[in-house]
């Protein structure tokens, strides 16, 4: 289907009729072919079945059985470990420029499987339509990006001028070996493959493990890379849950560790991986509390349009999610007058349809740390909007929230502070820019931010001082989120990330290699 739109995270304005219309036709025949099946783990190249075999159900219906992933206890995690020991000699010698052609392939062949891996990512996750094939399309373009990184970089070696004119230098980044990859559920497909193809472009073998709550969608793209030619143990695949992945972090083995998840996991792996005599490199990017403002000379419609999809996009389960606004006073309430009737427009609903915007939550517990914040509201603040789950029909078979907003928190309250991963948009009212951004500063994270406004001087302040990784200004198609390979990087700051540079940039592939210089004398 050549002639249908790309759809991206920022062509929300495109004609996606055509991508719907392709979307109401295989959808049915993909849900019978992909669901309901046993999917094992892939190690050295072969299926590997060991485990206990547990059935996992879609978010969106408990009556939609997505599989069966057998779970990967210790012993089949040393095996996945020495099988990528084993190949990796090989894939770092192979060369970068060989590398890259294996992976560009592999990137053909999930352009190839695209519509496949979206509707199992839309039914694994509950995303919409077109976030997941967007992000199918996003991945993609993560191969190819860091394929082109390397390229431009001549593979990362420059020659410099001897001491002497007897010698020659050069310095070079080399792979490490093993790398450990651990993936989180909201973005199954984008978020695995790029730190997959990074660590594989660099010269890395790796092991990985997708969310238990994303099995289907990591075992599509393993067999899609692998497709592309990887050799065997090149890339290895293993299920699991917090006991599979605790396995992966104490092993010897393991030379270092790309994860993307909570605060609280990621650091618990860099403490690991330096409780040993050697460092091991650990690249986290680990969420955030990601604040936009709303100035008086902004443009209010553009704003609640970018605030209200930031916010509630993903049912607010992204690490770039929108879960605060502050407001300049003067403008509040118009301003959450026109964010209320934008939001009322957000359709929930099963995402399998052309019109649904927002789906269920990963899980009940997801509901529940929703339904307790609403709780929490209802006593110190107001809900202009939302505050409960959705009951009846369709909504009693899975975790379903309202898209809400509130008002009247203070700014300390645990609800602007701590990470809820929920729909819920807390809106808070200032006087003084300065002082709305210096709020957000206390944060402990530090990933992405927003504004809104039509004065020079107060965008200069915001891109100044917000002390965030990734920044936006009068965007429509999201205040905090939407970022692409090759465009925006994503780096996490504070307690957002651990190495202060980010994927989807020029800064990343780098991160999984590591310096050599050689010296040389005489002719050879």
């Amino acid at each position: 289907m050549t002639d249908l739109p790309r759809v991206t995270y920022s062509n929300t304005g495109e004609d996606f009729s055509g991508v719907h219309a392709h979307l109401d036709a295989i959808i049915p025949e993909a849900e019978a072919r992909l669901l309901g099946r046993l999917r094992p783990a892939f190690i050295g190249g072969r299926d590997r079945n060991e485990g206990t075999a547990v059935e996992a159900y879609s978010p969106i219906d408990r009556e939609i059985l997505l599989g069966e992933f057998p779970q990967a206890g210790p012993a089949l995690v040393d095996e996945a470990v020495e099988a990528a020991r084993s190949a990796y000699p090989a894939w770092r010698d192979l060369g970068w420029h060989r590398r890259i052609a294996v992976l560009r392939a592999g990137a053909d062949v999930l352009e190839q499987r695209k519509w496949d891996v979206s509707v199992a990512c839309l039914i694994e996750v509950g995303k919409s339509r077109l976030e997941a094939v967007g992000e199918v399309e996003e991945a993609i373009d993560l191969i190819r990006h860091y394929c082109d990184e390397m390229e431009r970089a001549g593979g990362f070696r420059e020659e410099r001028a001897g001491a002497s004119s007897a010698e020659r230098c050069y310095v070079e980044l080399r792979p490490f070996g093993v790398f450990g990859v651990i993936a989180p559920f909201n973005f199954p497909v984008a978020l695995s493959v790029g730190m997959i193809s990074a660590a594989l472009v660099a010269g890395n073998s790796v092991v990985f493990k997708p969310s238990d709550a994303a099995g289907l969608t990591g075992r599509l793209v393993v067999e899609a890379l692998a497709a592309g030619g990887l050799p065997d143990g090149v890339l290895n695949l293993i299920h699991g849950g917090r006991e599979t992945g605790e396995a992966m972090v104490r092993h010897p083995r393991i030379d270092g560790f790309a994860f993307t998840g909570s605060n609280a996991v990621g650091m618990t792996i860099m403490r690991a991986a330096t409780s040993a005599q050697a460092m091991r490199p650990v690249l986290c990017e680990m969420g955030g509390k990601n604040p936009a403002f709303v100035t008086a000379t902004a443009d209010l419609g553009v704003a609640a349009s970018g605030v209200a999809r930031s916010a509630f996009g993903l049912s607010g389960q992204k690490c770039s999610a929108l879960s605060k606004v502050y407001v300049e006073r003067g403008v509040a309430d118009a301003f959450q007058e026109v964010l209320v009737e934008t939001t009322n427009k957000l359709v929930v609903g099963d995402p399998r349809r052309a019109n649904v915007f927002m789906g269920p939550v990963i899980n009940d517990e997801a509901l529940d740390r929703f339904t307790s914040a609403c709780g929490e509201v209802s006593s110190v603040g107001t809900i202009l909007l939302g505050g409960n789950r959705l009951e009846g029909g369709l909504y009693d078979r899975g975790p379903y929230a309202a898209p809400t907003i509130v008002t009247g928190l203070s700014n300390d309250h645990p609800i602007n502070r701590d990470e809820l991963f929920a729909p819920f948009l807390s809106v808070l009212e200032f006087d003084d820019l300065d002082e709305a951004i210096a709020d957000a500063n206390r944060s402990a994270y530090g990933l992405t931010a927003g504004i809104y406004t039509g004065d020079k001087a107060e965008l200069d302040r915001f891109l100044n001082t917000i002390e965030a990784g990734v920044l936006y200004a009068n965007r429509a198609s999201g205040a905090t989120t939407g970022a692409w390979p090759g465009f925006q990087t994503f780096c996490g700051w504070k307690g957002s990330g651990t190495s202060g540079k980010g994927g989807l940039g020029s800064w990343y592939v780098p991160q999984f290699m590591r310096e050599q210089s050689h010296t040389l004398f005489g002719a050879l």
